[in-house]
This record gives structure tokens, sequence and C-alpha cells, in this order.
């Protein structure tokens, strides 16, 4: 325990990072992308509740809801940096103004996701005998699915919403957390710390809590850091499909999909926005990985 928190301490951490070019180039990715998603998502929702939505795209270099039929289709350039769509908006103001949601979804997913496994997983491995056929036959059940169909089918049976699609993740999210924590608590239950709390008296819950949680966070940090990146990839492929957030208001997703419409001779676009899809995915599987590494002592 004293080892991991020598590596979390912060400037030992940001040392060691600065070490990892792939590492520090995953970090600058996602804490771009958050922080603005950040700074972004508190003005869209200040605008809308004091009803000045133009607030929602202060910062932005035009406004993503601004048709112009005269400049539509203008090719990448120093004016409009990834160019603009059929109706003439700009592709990078767009882009921005989604990133919010994006953002919101992969955290909430990935957090509820996290603590449904854990409360899943961690009991299993810990009682084991019918607590863990109930809780991991229960597991298997969704991992039967796969998780893409899984998903498409509750969203489009709850409807076309942010919310519904959050709970289809959610659903599909969960079950791969609660076969990591089940397996952590295996290892870790073997383990002389373990026996040391038992023969001090201290209840299961405390164990569990206390103890089995605080010893797989090496394993779950950098699992669902990599996990940030494949929510926002799955969502954008649901949005692809139809099932995200409703038009006019702007999505990854949808915007590759309408821009395949105008594919090859308009490529931007539908590149534009995957690229950014592409960028907060390697950058999140780059910043998992060398999280793994430094949690287990190897960067």
């Amino acid at each position: 325990m004293s080892n991991l928190k020598q590596r979390l301490h912060p400037l030992g951490f940001l040392k060691k990072l600065t070490r990892n070019v792939p590492t520090l180039i995953g970090l600058a990715i996602i804490l771009a992308f958050y922080v603005w998603s950040l700074i972004e998502g508190l003005l869209q929702l200040v605008g809308g509740e004091i009803n000045k939505l133009s607030l929602g795209w202060v910062l932005l270099p035009y406004n993503p809801f601004q048709a112009s039929l005269g400049a539509a289709f203008l090719p990448p350039s120093f004016a409009h940096i990834m160019g603009t769509d059929d109706l003439g908006r700009d592709i990078f103001s767009r882009v921005l103004y989604a990133a919010p949601v994006d953002a919101g979804v992969s955290l909430v997913v990935v957090g509820i996701g996290v603590t449904i496994g854990a409360l899943i997983g961690l009991p299993a491995g810990y009682f084991g005998k019918g607590v863990e056929e109930v809780n991991m036959r229960v597991t298997d059940l969704f991992l039967a699915f796969p998780a893409l169909i899984l998903a498409l089918v509750i969203e489009a049976t709850l409807g076309r919403n942010v919310i519904y699609a959050i709970i289809a993740l959610i659903v599909v999210w969960w079950p791969s957390y609660a076969r990591v924590f089940r397996s952590e608590m295996l290892r870790i239950k073997s383990m002389k710390f373990i026996d040391a709390a038992l023969l001090s008296g201290q209840s299961d819950f405390s164990i569990i809590t206390r103890h089995a949680v605080r010893s797989s966070l090496n394993t779950v940090i950098s699992y669902a850091t990599i996990d940030l990146g494949n929510v926002i990839l799955v969502y954008a492929i649901l949005s692809f499909l139809g099932l995200g957030v409703p038009p006019p208001s702007p999505e990854w997703g949808s915007m590759v999909s309408a821009g395949l419409t105008y594919f090859p001779e308009w490529w931007w676009l539908s590149i534009m926005p995957g690229l950014v899809i592409t960028a907060i995915v390697a950058g999140a599987a780059l910043l998992g990985d060398g999280l793994r590494d430094l949690l287990a002592g190897e960067l």
C-alpha cells in the first residue's frame, strides 16, 4: 500500500510521466479534452438557465448552429480549420460544441460501471460459493450478448435520448468491471494483510471497502482510463446509427454519418469529426497504458 501511495505522489507521478513520451501525449490529449468540455459545458448550462443560448458559443470561432449557404462545402483553411458542412456551418465550432456531451457520457458510464462492477465483483470474489455463483451468473448473462448489439437494442427500445444512451452503455459496461473486481479480490484474498485484518477482528465490510478496493486501484484505474475512450467510440457509433443526440445539436458520430453522404468529394465533413474521435480514443489508450505501467512500478 505504501508503494502505491509513493507511486501516486504528485511530484513523483509527473516526473515519471515526463520520461514516457506516449503517456505524456495521451495525458495532454485527455486533459485538454476534459478541461475544454468542462468549460464549454458550464457555458452551455448557464446559457440555458438564463435563456441566453449564445453564451454556449461565446468561446467558439463561429455560431455552431448558424447556417450560411453561401459558405457551404468550404475546405479546411485558416478561416475554417475543419471546413464547413452542407449548410455552411463551421465544423470546428460544431466539434467543440459537442465535446461536453461525449465527455459527460464517458465519465458517467465509466463511473457508474466501476461502482456496479465493484458491488457485484468484490463480494463474489470475497465470499465465494453462493454469492459468487449468483453474482457471476448474472454477469455472464449480460456478457453473453454482443456489447454493441445489446446497447443498440436497449436504446432503440427506450428511445433516442442521451439519458437512454447512457443507460444502454452502463448495462453494457458494468459486467466487465465485475469480472475485473472479482479477479482482483481472488488475488488479494490470499495476501497476508487480509489474514491480519481478519485476526484483528475487522468486519467483512471493512475488509472489502478499506483494503480490497484500494488494492484493486492499480488495475482498475488504468482499465477505466482506457475505457473513457472506448465509451466515446461506442457512443459515437450509436450516434452514427441515429441513436444519439437529436438534431440540430451537433454530435461527433452523427456528423460523421451525415458527412458520408458527400464523401469523398467533400471528405472533410466526415473525416474531421472522425479524426477527433480517433485522437481521443488513442489518447485514452496511451494514458491508460502508461498509468498501468506506472502503478505497476515499471515506469
